[in-house]
């Protein structure tokens, strides 16, 4: 064993070996020695624990070695990714990407103060989402708006400041649970409201909602089923007949609508997501929705409804806990800007841009990109295929739309192998696999990033995977 560890060599050694005095040359020479010894100490601690002789790489192997491990050590997991899944809003990849013209907004109030909480005529102190409140109403029809940091805040906040302590009535079949552990039960027991179901998981009428008012009742509550379907047999009480016996009883109706749609989708294969300004239309006297999902903007919660409820929600003490920073608030305000003019907003927001590719469109760049990736030494195929393509983020799960894809089977090792090396490239690229081939799905994928593609499948000879990561993201994804 003594051998064994006469044949590591010395820090100095390692450090004039090509790869680590190119890592010193880009960054400090210091945070370089730090990343030999603990490569070298974690070296020495595994041959000591060995069940069996471990053979220490050449010096020139085993510099090569350590300068990746620094590399990948210091490479943040938070990174710009290429979504080639085929899910647009997908939320392990930060759903919906900001306009242009959002991150310029962002930058501007970034880089140094801002007039974030300041009326500027007078200089008194303002509300901060009052500039978001006027866009909001214009564009909903509503009397007032709140914004809060996500969808789930706004649920929260609302069901405290409206019906804390007392009974809030929802169809057993809307108990939704979204991921990253949601479920609408106890988000409601947190609020300090009590859930009253009503009905059965496939049929609710208003009848059920009608004789579960009693004293002890707060609000009616409507939730939109966005990632799941309940078919066949079923039926659910519209908003409608719930805003009319929310105002025979005096009660506020909440109108969860989750992915926030403010146009009318249809005109891109997508239907069945309720509009914003048909809930405001309808009567609901509180509705919420998030801004990073069919909006297109940043992570927040937004709040609709008449003003006395909303000036409600914001006297509550939990607005200021889950209330948003300035980066989020110019990002949302130049966001919904854009969605004036619908023109304006499928040229501008990425989302909208996506949706509205055709798939002829995309079948030609998976045509152009086939042959490219086919002569890299790591792919044995590339073919153009056929795929479906998901929004995703909990919209329209049912839903599928048309588009192509490269599907790549590696010139050697499995599948697994080959996605991981594309995920930890630069630029890190997430495909997805599928009936034994790792699919570039196009759908979820901008022109300019085509030859990105290529130039990271092209790079796979020359960097060797490093850290096992988790595998290709799967068909069910979102």
């Amino acid at each position: 064993m003594s051998n064994v560890f006469r044949n590591i060599p010395s820090v100095n050694e390692l450090l004039d070996s090509p790869p680590l005095r190119q890592l010193v040359e880009r960054a400090n020479r210091n945070a370089v020695v730090s990343g030999v010894r603990r490569f070298l100490d974690n070296l020495r601690n595994d041959l000591q624990t060995a069940a069996a002789d471990i053979k220490v790489p050449h010096p020139s192997e085993l510099a090569e070695r350590i300068a990746q491990w620094i590399v990948s050590e210091e490479t943040p997991n938070l990174r710009p990714v290429i979504n080639a899944t085929g899910i647009l809003l997908h939320t392990g990849l930060g759903r919906a990407p900001l306009a242009e013209s959002a991150l310029q907004a962002v930058a501007e109030v970034a880089r140094g103060y801002a007039s974030l909480e300041v009326d500027v005529p007078t200089g008194e102190r303002s509300q901060r989402v009052r500039d978001a409140e006027t866009w909001l109403k214009k564009i909903t029809g509503a009397e007032a708006a709140a914004v809060v940091n996500n969808n789930a805040g706004a649920t929260l906040l609302t069901l405290a400041a409206l019906a804390r302590g007392r009974e809030v009535i929802v169809s057993r079949g809307q108990l939704v649970e979204i991921g990253g552990s949601y479920r609408l039960p106890e988000v409601m027991e947190a609020s300090g409201a009590k859930l009253r179901e009503v009905g059965t998981t496939n049929k609710t009428r208003i009848d059920d909602y009608q004789a579960a008012i009693g004293a002890d009742t707060g609000a009616l509550m409507r939730v939109h089923a966005s990632n799941y379907a309940i078919v066949g047999f079923t039926e659910q009480a519209s908003l409608a007949e719930l805003v009319a016996l929310g105002a025979r009883h005096h009660l506020p109706v909440i109108d969860d609508i989750g992915s926030g749609a403010v146009q009318d989708l249809s005109s891109y294969g997508v239907s069945g997501e309720p509009l914003v300004g048909d809930s405001v239309q309808a009567g609901a006297d509180v509705v919420l929705f998030s801004g990073d999902k069919l909006l297109g903007g940043p992570q927040c919660g937004i709040i609709l409804g008449r003003k006395a409820l909303i000036q409600q929600i914001l006297q509550h003490p939990l607005t200021r806990a889950l209330r948003v920073d300035k980066l989020r608030l110019a990002a949302l305000l130049e966001t919904l800007r854009l969605h004036q003019d619908r023109e304006a907003a499928e040229r501008s927001l990425p989302l909208l841009s996506l949706l509205s590719t055709s798939a002829a469109n995309l079948q030609q760049r998976a045509q152009r990109l086939a042959p490219q990736l086919a002569a890299c030494p790591a792919v044995k195929s590339a073919e153009v295929v056929e795929s479906q393509g998901y929004l995703g983020g909990g919209s329209v799960p049912s839903q599928s739309l048309p588009g192509w894809a490269v599907a790549l089977e590696p010139a050697r090792g499995s599948l697994d192998e080959l996605a991981q090396a594309l995920r930890i490239g630069t630029p890190a690229v997430f495909g997805r696999i599928h009936k034994d081939r790792l699919l570039l799905d196009l759908r979820a994928v901008f022109p300019r990033e085509d030859m990105r593609i290529v130039e990271a499948v092209q790079q796979i000879q020359t960097h060797p995977s490093g850290e096992a990561v988790p595998n290709a993201v799967s068909d069910e994804a979102s």
